[in-house]
C-alpha cells in the first residue's frame, strides 16, 4: 500500500512531522502535491479532494492522508494512525496513549511558536503586526521556551527504559516529531533555543539521535527535506530572536 499525503508542496509546514514518521519507517507514499499534474497530481488535486462530494469525511485543510478509503486530518491524528502501521510506537495501549499526549503537546508548542510571528491575525502579514510580534515572541523566548524544554527533559529523564527516546527504549514518531520541533526552533530562534537547551542536555542528544538516524540522515541530505523558510511555521526574524 502507498500512502497518500497531501500537503503544501512548497513549505515543510506541519506536514513535515508526517514525513519524517513516514521517512524513518521506509514506508512508501506518494507526497501528492508536489506531484506532476500531469500525472493527476499536484495542488488542483489537493484542492479537488477537498471540495470532492464524494468524501463525506473532508479534511478542514492540510496535513492529511489517504490510505485506502481512510482520510485522517490533523497532524497528531495522522501519526496516532501510522504509528502502529509504521512500528513507530510500543504495542501497549497505555504507551501509545502516552505517546499521542506528547505529540499534542509537541503540537501546542508548534502552535506557540508560529503565532510569535502572526500573533494578531492570520490574514496579516508579519509587516502588519510587527509590535504585538515582538512582544508575543520575547514572552515566547523566555518563559514559554524554557518552560517546554524543561518538561520534555523531564519525560526523558524518568523513561524507565532510558533517557534516549521518549517513550521506551525505541525510535517513536513523538522522538521525530520533538526533532523537528527543536530543529524548527533553531531555525526561529537560534539566540534563545541554543540558550535552552543548554539546560536540556538529554533534548539535545536526542535532537542529535534522531539526525543521525540512518533513513533520518539519508532524508535530511535529500532534495525532498525541503529548507526553512519565511513561508512556513518556524520563521526567522532577527528581531525577534533578541
Amino acid at each position: 500500500m502507498t500512502y497518500q499525503l497531501h500537503y503544501w508542496p512548497t513549505i515543510q509546514g506541519r506536514g513535515e512531522f508526517v514525513r519524517l514518521a513516514l521517512e524513518a519507517a521506509g514506508a512508501r507514499y506518494v507526497d501528492v502535491a508536489r506531484g506532476s499534474e500531469a500525472q493527476g497530481q499536484g495542488v488542483n488535486a489537493m484542492a479537488a479532494f477537498m471540495r470532492a462530494p464524494g468524501v463525506r469525511q473532508p479534511p478542514f485543510a492540510p496535513p492529511f492522508l489517504v490510505d485506502g478509503k481512510v482520510v485522517v486530518a490533523q497532524t497528531a491524528a495522522i501519526l496516532l494512525y501510522l504509528g502502529p502501521r509504521l512500528g513507530l510506537v510500543s504495542k501497549g495501549g497505555a504507551k501509545r496513549l502516552w505517546t499521542h499526549q506528547l505529540q499534542l503537546t509537541i503540537a501546542d508548542m508548534v502552535a506557540e511558536a508560529h503565532d510569535t510571528h502572526h500573533p494578531v491575525g492570520m490574514g496579516l502579514y508579519y509587516a502588519d503586526q510587527k509590535p504585538e510580534a515582538a512582544r508575543r515572541a520575547r514572552e515566547f523566548c523566555q518563559h514559554r521556551l524554557p518552560k517546554y524544554f524543561a518538561w520534555f527533559e523531564s519525560v526523558l529523564a524518568r523513561n524507565p527504559k532510558g533517557s534516549a527516546h521518549l517513550v521506551g527504549r525505541r525510535l517513536s514518531y513523538a522522538d521525530l516529531s520533538l526533532f523537528q520541533l527543536v530543529d524548527g526552533l533553531l531555525y526561529a530562534f537560534p539566540n534563545n533555543t541554543r540558550r535552552a537547551l543548554q539546560h536540556a542536555p538529554l533534548l539535545a542528544a536526542l535532537h542529535d539521535h534522531v539526525a543521525q538516524h540512518k533513513p533520518v540522515a539519508a532524508y535530511l541530505r535529500s532534495e525532498r527535506r525541503l529548507p526553512f523558510s519565511e513561508e512556513g511555521v518556524f520563521r526567522h526574524y532577527p528581531e525577534l530572536d533578541a
